[in-house]
Formats: C-alpha cells, structure tokens, sequence
C-alpha cells in the first residue's frame, strides 16, 4: 500500500508505490502567472492597513510606531530576498518548511512549519472575527450575530478554492485590487486635512526612559510596538507556498516577492501618514476603524468614509481568502511528508488538497464561534510567524554557508548579510510578542509543545522519503556522503 513507504532516504526516481501515493497528491502546476502570484502577496496583508496597525500608536507613539514599521518592513524586506532564492532552489508546497528541512533537518522542518501553519490557521480564524464586526456594525443583512457570517466565509470561500486554485486566486486578485484602489483613495481625501501638528498629540509618559513627544512611552514604546509594525506586511513570506502551483516558479517569484513587498510599503506609508496626520495619532490609536475615524473626526458619516468602510470589508475578505490557501498548502505539504497524518494532503479531481482545506476552516469557525477574541488569535498568529521568520533566515544563511554550490537561478542581494539582518529582527519581534500578549505567547507555546510531542513521539519515524523536500533534503546527505568518502 502507499502508506506503507519507506522511511530510508528516497532515490532520485520513485517506486510504484511511491508513484501511486505522489499521483493521490498533487496540485494543479502552472495555475499562477507572477501577476496573480503578486496579487496573493498583497491579499495576504492588505487587511492590515485598514485596522490593527494603529493600535501600535498605543504602545509607542508615532515616532515609536513609524521606527517599528521601518525595522519590520527592513526585516521582511530582508526575508523576502531570501525567500526569493530559497523558493527557485525548491520550487514546492513546502515554502519555508521545505527549505528549512533541507538546511536544519527533519526537526528544523518541523519546527518552522508548524509555526507557519499556526500563523495560517489562526489568522483567518481572526480576521473572520473582523469580518463579522463589520458587517454587524454596517448593518448588512439585519443580523444581530456574527456567527452567520463566520459560517457562510468559510463555506463560500472554501468552496471557490475547492473549485480550483486558478479560479481562487484571480477571485483574491480582484477583491484585492478594490482593497488597494480604496487605500489609495483615502490617502488622498485624507491629505486634505494633513496636519504634522497632530502627529504627536499623544500625551507624554514622563516616567518612560527617552520619553518625548515623539515617544511618548520611551524608547521600550518602539520595541513594543514591534509586532504592529508587521502588520503592514504580516503574510506577504507566504507567497512560495504557492510555488508548486506557479508558471516558471524560478522567474515569477523573485518578481512576485519584490513586487509584492513594493506595494506593500506604498500603501504603509501612505496609510500610516494620511490616517495619523488626518485627525491625530491619538484619536485614531485605539479606533476599530482607524481609517474611517481619520476622515469623520467629530463631523459624522461622508461619502468618502462609508466607501472605506464598505472597501474595509473588502480587505477583510481579501486576507481571509488568501491566508485559508496559505494554511491549506502548508498543511498539504507537511502531511505530504508524513509529518502531519497523511490523508490531510489527499487532493480531489481538481487538484485541491480538499481535506487541508475543509478541516482547518471548520477549526478556525470553532474558535471564531466559541471566543470571538480575533485580537488574542492574531497574537499568537504573529507569534508563530516571528519563529518562522528567524528559523527561514536561518535556512538561507546555512545553507549559504553549507552548500555555496547548490545551484541558484536567483541569488538575493546581499546574501547572508542579508538574511543576518531578518534573523535578528525576527527574534527581536519574537521577544516583543512577550510586551503585547504574554497570554497569547503563551498558548502559542502550549499548542508548539503539543505538536513536538506528536513529532517526537510518532511521525517522526514515518516520514515520507519521496516526498519532495524529502528528497531534497535526502540528496544533500547522499551528497554529503559522497564527499566524505
């Protein structure tokens, strides 16, 4: 049977067996363009810039937010040139757990994708939360609960990725170039009303060290308001999952990464100044709807806030849809491996890992339907991606220094300097999780410890050894060998 494989290091080609349990998994190549790949990368993170980010004014003010978002966007700016290299080594599923199985082993692999897969999992399950605040406070379809509307995202959207990839992924680019025109748009009507007087309204803490007007909570405000300054770009790394999936994945995705990243930072930037500048950073810092607050102020509902709000919405979606494909692949790719129990990678006459997305979404509804805290589950979203980060850096930079002759159509500028530079800020965003939530850091290490006893205890010992980035990782110790021979 094809659940009976071999453990043993996996040979170039594959066995019947083999043939026979790969042919039950596997995705639909050449679906995704480096425009649609680009669109997923923007997807991922736009819903950032229309809630969530502004809490950071909260916690460090607007000199503290801004320096937080200039490290964070340096740090994924960073990761992103080295994923770029690492995704057209191993152009698979496995994204970030596919190259740190290669440069760290089966643990480093697990590792990494597991905390990728809880950043997956988790943030649909939050942002779906935001989804049904605002279409209960815009008063859509007279509901009075939001569970309704947890319920019907995850049936409609999960069903359009279950009718194939192609279609999903021009649905995300569509929704998300509406999300992006409004960004745009209210940075303009917002720039009427600029003032850099306001910027630093917030009142002074005098006992905070290098307190200021500009750092109203001193030098500690810019460290903790680290992980907001990631939501501007929270997501965009998960672009390789979709590799395997992708037109010429060794051209479209360095292309899609640093496009992706450019808009990314366009849209911080003008939304951070435009939403602050508008009506000042303290009236926005605690705001659901930062965006619409910068353009009432105290003079009410205009025409131009209740289009942000409609195309907040659309973000919302937008995320939602593209982060359940995220979750899915690095889920598929895992189980594939055997690292996760392998039906979950089972995929259907359409090519789409129907399991991996159907039983992560009826998880995300649970948690959406019994907490409704989305705040706390992006908490520990963000911190599963900080521990992705560091681990992926790690990868590019061991590998650099391991194997410098691998092959690599694509080298990122900089090199180890580079991925040196997103290491340390992802373990200083790591270690600043602990200043925003330590509850959430918390559960994110509780629901780790879980994962690891199951990795350490069972499926361990019944990966998959011609799985792709099994293979991968297993001609590099048949290299190895050959060469201390």
């Amino acid at each position: 049977m094809a659940e009976d494989l071999s453990t043993a290091p996996a040979s170039p080609g594959v066995g019947d067996a083999d043939a026979e349990y790969l042919r039950r998994r596997t995705l639909r190549r050449g679906s995704a363009g480096w425009l649609l790949l680009t669109g997923l990368g923007v997807a991922y993170v736009v819903s950032g810039d229309f809630s969530g980010w502004n809490v950071g004014l909260s916690k460090g003010g607007f000199g503290g937010l801004a320096i937080a978002t200039v490290l964070m966007g340096a740090m994924y700016a960073c990761l992103v040139f080295s994923l770029a290299e690492l995704s057209t080594i191993l152009p698979t599923a496995g994204g970030g757990y596919g190259f740190a199985r290669r440069a760290l082993g089966p643990w480093g692999g697990f590792l990494t994708g597991t905390a990728i897969l809880i950043e997956y999992v988790l943030a649909p399950a939050a942002i779906v939360i935001f989804i049904g605040d605002y279409v209960e406070s815009l008063g859509l379809f007279g509901l009075t609960s939001s569970w309704p509307v947890y319920l019907g995202c995850f049936v409609i959207f999960i069903g359009v990725h279950l009718w194939g990839v192609g279609e999903a992924l021009r649905f995300s680019l569509i929704v998300t170039a509406v999300a992006v025109a409004a960004l745009l748009i209210f940075a303009v009507g917002a720039l009427t009303d600029f003032d850099a007087g306001s910027l630093d309204d917030i009142p002074v803490d005098t006992g905070a060290f290098g307190s200021g007007s500009w750092l109203p909570f001193g030098v500690l405000g810019i460290w903790a308001a680290f992980p907001f300054g990631m939501w501007f770009f929270l997501g965009v790394e998960g672009v390789p999952l979709a590799a395997e999936e992708a037109k010429d994945p060794v051209r479209s995705m360095p292309r899609a990464l640093a496009i992706s990243m450019g808009v990314l930072a366009l849209l911080a930037l003008v939304t951070f100044f435009a939403a602050t500048g508008a009506q000042g950073a303290d009236a926005v810092k605690s705001a659901g709807n930062p965006l619409v607050v910068a353009l009432e102020g105290d003079g009410g509902p205009t025409a131009l806030s209740r289009f942000v709000n409609y195309a907040g919405l659309a973000g919302l979606v937008a995320s939602f849809f593209s982060l359940i494909y995220a979750g899915s692949r690095q889920l598929f790719a895992l189980s594939r491996a055997g690292y996760l129990p392998r039906f979950l990678s089972l995929t259907s006459k359409r090519k789409a890992p129907y399991l991996g997305l159907v039983i992560p979404g009826a998880i995300g509804f649970a948690l959406a339907a019994a907490t409704g805290d989305g705040a706390r589950m992006l908490n520990v979203a963000v911190f599963g991606a900080t521990i992705s980060y560091a681990l992926m850096a790690l990868s590019h930079i061991v590998l650099r220094r391991r194997e410098p002759g691998l092959e690599r159509p694509y080298r990122t500028p900089g090199g180890v300097l580079t991925s040196s530079v997103a290491f340390v800020l992802a373990l200083s965003a790591l270690v600043a999780t602990f200043l925003v939530d330590v509850d959430a850091a918390l559960i994110a290490l509780a629901v780790y410890a879980v994962a690891l006893a199951y990795f350490a205890f069972y499926s361990r010992h019944r990966l998959v050894a011609s799985a792709p980035e099994e293979e991968f990782a297993a001609l590099a110790e048949a290299e190895a060998e050959l060469t201390r021979d």
